[in-house]
């Protein structure tokens, strides 16, 4: 393209995108926030300004353009985007890099050993309550605190009885003590927090567990077995790569590299990763001068939904939303065009409504941003759609059996009238979405093409079902081994719901009672049942068929059989003869810790959660960043939405709340200075608080995935626990469902 022509071109593709991304397009330099509403085109916008910046300030790949978002996926999206408009434009497709935050992360520690502290060889892992690792630093904080432990164990009510207590370790063993590690390390680590700095706040509140000095003895003790292990986690990846950036001379040279930095879901983002941006996006000239940073961040606060299971809180986007309004530096994308006008008011009337109710109590939900439908010469295809029949339905049907019937039903109708129209069912649970395609095929067979998104999660998860259970076949007798089992057993539904903790004291008296034990109760029969067959399996099969016949067990439908077999293929070819079981236990618990092993994908990954003509069952949490024609939501109860903090029974010997929230909260508090740290009781009300809070946006991210028609339903009858959906009991709408019918009675469904 000619050089004069070039200007032309540039205007052309800004007259592609609506207010509010334009904004983003006319980015000169300094600090930028984009606040932008569900739909409003925050990608197509920055990729387009992505390109236009690229073109006007020429640049290469000495000096680029760095643009980060959350996903792997989101960035290929944003990359594809990207190129697109820089071949509009006439442009080669470089001077960018698209990159997930930690992928920028991990690129600039790798690029500097030396000064990270990360080995070349150091493996990646992402540890939950159940890791090894996490485990071990668990029992080394028990043998090297025994007088805390204790006081865990008292309680409260404590006669001193030898199964209470045998109960009660087994519950801090392998419930407590490794939620707290798992919950606080992630929080603390994220927030540049180290053990020290936990104690000293520890000291200053009212606590008789001491709950931030057990997390900060679990913190140092799990660092340490990263170091021996030659491990790292994300967080650490996050760290390395900002001491690297410590050195100013290693700091220039990044910064004379990146021009700016464009950030997409900048909501979702932790303390961490937000200062590694703004040490990126600094001038070298002015580096302690973050008000002159070419820093873009485009989000929206409405739309944080991980808050309460990752360190990302809604409050630092919104705390940089506010010093940009200082500035003038703050655009509103309020302009949305994925949904019709039905969809949009009942979406603005659910913020409006939830503000105003003070379910939250102190919290704030939402941030005050109404959805606009664009305007009636938008210069982008489709926007705001007709809406099929109302756009809004509202149901009560008499169970949740009906309503999948109704679900079905409706879906047929809607694809015979639009054989290419895309539709999904939202969930809020992964049980519910299993109960959604079992019901469904049982209803409606193969006439209705059903994609369930959580049937390859637990394909992914066979290895680690595999290792359980082959750990129990191996050492029977420790009390870990049976009670990873019996979970593995409870998930699966082969042995009922029970307290397992009561269960796994006494493992031999469990699967081998003599004649003056007790008699058990029918699950605790039916659960050394299933056991002892595992373990006669064991006797009489050679370990090479012991995968088999366990997936066979665990009543595995067809794609997660053919993953236990691709696994026992896995692992005879890396046996080399060594078919014995340690042999194969340490293969399985490689495979489990280092994360190399893909399900069977039996389904075309490309776009399968959005096939035409499909219902596409997925939960709420997965649906973020995606939109479907027609959206079911069903199962709104006022115990799911808002819901409320569980607290496990067999955990309440400690009070009414569990400590890895009650320490969440306190860590929260201290990062937005929020001094005196809460007490347990406030702490406890807090995080009560913010889980209604993101329930509340989780629906309202649901609600605005719809284009053409959102049918929401809360059944008169739904199960008290979803692990047994025919156990009906009498449950009340969430109370937004009620004030949906008041506002838009035209919607209500017989």
């Amino acid at each position: 393209m000619p050089v004069d022509s070039l200007p032309y071109a540039l205007e052309q593709l800004r007259d592609t995108l609506r207010p509010g991304q334009r904004e983003i397009a006319l980015w000169q330099g300094g600090p930028l926030a984009v606040s932008a509403v569900p739909g409003a085109g925050k990608s197509t916008g920055m990729a387009v300004a992505a390109a236009i910046a690229i073109a006007q300030h020429q640049l290469h790949a000495r000096r680029q353009l760095v643009v980060v978002t959350f996903t792997r996926s989101a960035a290929a999206n944003l990359k594809a985007k990207i190129r697109q408009n820089l071949n509009v434009l006439g442009l080669p497709p470089g001077g960018f890099v698209v990159q997930t935050l930690h992928g920028l992360a991990w690129a600039i520690a790798r690029a500097h050993p030396e000064r990270s502290g990360l080995n070349s060889d150091s493996v990646l892992v992402t540890p939950n309550q159940n890791h090894r690792l996490i485990r071990t630093c668990v029992e080394q904080w028990i043998s090297a605190n025994a007088r805390h432990y204790q006081i865990l164990l008292e309680g409260r009510q404590f006669d001193g009885e030898e199964t209470e207590r045998l109960r009660r370790q087994s519950v801090l063993r392998s419930e407590v003590l490794p939620a707290l590690a798992t919950t606080v390390i992630h929080e603390a680590k994220s927030s540049g927090l180290l053990p020290d700095a936990l104690r000293s706040q520890s000291n200053e509140i009212d606590d008789p567990y001491s709950i931030l000095t057990i997390a900060a003895g679990l913190y140092e003790f799990y660092q340490t077995q990263l170091r021996f292990r030659n491990l790292i986690d994300y967080d650490e990846m996050m760290l390395a790569a900002l001491r690297v950036l410590d050195d100013p001379a290693v700091r220039q040279s990044w910064q004379q590299q990146v021009f700016a930095v464009f950030e997409d879901e900048a909501q979702d983002s932790s303390p961490l990763q937000t200062q590694l941006l703004e040490i990126l996006a600094a001038d070298p000239a002015e580096p302690e001068n973050r008000d002159r940073g070419n820093l873009v961040r485009v989000g929206d606060p409405n739309q944080a939904i991980n808050s309460t299971f990752t360190p990302a809180d809604p409050m630092f986007f919104r705390e940089f939303c506010e010093a940009c309004r200082a500035q003038k530096r703050l655009a509103t994308m309020t302009q949305a065009g994925r949904s019709s006008r039905p969809i949009i008011d009942a979406a603005n009337f659910v913020l409006q409504w939830v503000n105003q109710s003070k379910l939250a109590g102190v919290e704030q939900p939402f941030s005050v941003q109404t959805i606009r439908p664009v305007a009636s010469d938008d210069p982008q295809p489709d926007a705001n759609p007709t809406p099929e029949g109302h756009g809004l339905e509202l149901y009560a049907p008499d169970d949740v059996y009906q309503t999948v019937e109704r679900i079905g039903q409706r879906s047929l109708a809607l694809f015979k009238k639009n054989a290419q129209g895309r539709a999904a069912v939202l969930v809020r649970t992964n049980d519910q979405g299993r109960f959604v395609a079992k019901e469904l095929h049982r209803w409606y067979g193969d006439k209705l093409p059903v994609y369930e998104v959580g049937q390859r999660d637990r394909q992914s998860h066979v290895p680690a079902e595999m290792l359980t259970l082959l750990q129990f076949l191996d050492r029977p007798h420790s009390p870990d081994n049976l009670k990873a089992a019996l979970t593995v057993l409870v998930t699966r539904k082969r042995i009922p719901t029970q307290d397992l903790n009561a269960i796994v004291s006494f493992p031999e008296q469990f699967l081998y009672p003599g004649p003056l034990d007790p008699a058990q109760p029918d699950p605790v029969v039916e659960a050394r049942r299933y056991c002892t067959s595992l373990l006669n399996a064991r006797l009489q099969l050679p370990p090479a068929q012991l995968i088999p016949f366990l997936a066979l067990t665990l009543d595995y439908e067809q794609t997660e059989l053919a993953t236990a077999d691709k696994l026992t293929e896995r692992l005879a070819q890396q046996s080399t003869g060594k078919h014995a079981l340690p042999a194969i236990l340490s293969l399985l618990n490689e495979i489990v810790t280092s994360e190399q092993f893909e399900p069977v994908e039996t389904d075309d990954a490309e776009e399968r959660y959005a096939r035409p003509g499909q219902l596409t069952v997925i939960t709420m949490h997965k649906a973020k960043g995606l939109d479907w024609d027609y959206v079911f939501i069903p199962f709104l109860h006022e115990q799911t939405i808002p819901g409320s903090q569980w607290i496990p029974p067999q955990a309440q010997f400690l009070g009414d709340f569990t400590l890895a929230e009650v320490a969440r909260a306190q860590i929260r508090a201290s990062l937005h200075k929020q001094f005196p740290l809460p007490s347990i009781d406030a702490a406890w009300e807090r995080a009560k608080n913010l889980k209604t809070a993101e329930e509340f946006r989780l629906l309202y991210v649901a609600m605005t995935r719809a284009k053409r028609l959102l049918w929401l339903s809360a059944a008169r009858k739904a199960p008290f626990t979803w692990n047994k959906p025919e156990n009906l009991q009498d449950r009340d709408p969430s109370p937004i469902v009620s004030a949906l019918k008041e506002r838009f009675p035209a919607s209500v469904m017989t």
